[in-house]
């Protein structure tokens, strides 16, 4: 069974499809750090050398985020951001 097969699956479970969905700002975190990644052109080990740390603490930040087994800290995150030449934003947006 493929992966996005047993996802559907899972997803008309009321109980899966509520987690799933509480997971969104994590998911869209991670999505924008790797496309910020890959527009830089650089590998995790680069990123890891500008952030002043190891590649393997590198990879499990942007693991962490797709596992939600740990929250990385915002300093972490900006850390991230400017190694990448980026800049962080956080925003509390109001349920419509």
């Amino acid at each position: 069974m493929k992966h996005s097969e047993l996802k559907e699956i899972a997803l008309k479970r009321k109980d899966v499809r509520a987690e799933y969905e509480s997971l969104e700002p994590e998911f869209k975190l991670l999505h924008g750090l790797l496309q910020a990644r890959q527009k830089a052109g650089l590998s995790q080990a680069e990123v890891a050398e500008r952030m002043g740390t190891k590649a393997s603490a590198v990879t499990r930040l942007e693991s962490s985020l797709s596992s939600g087994k740990h929250s990385p800290s915002i300093a972490t995150i900006k850390k991230y951001a400017d190694a990448l030449d980026c800049h962080l934003e956080i925003k509390i947006v109001a349920n419509s």
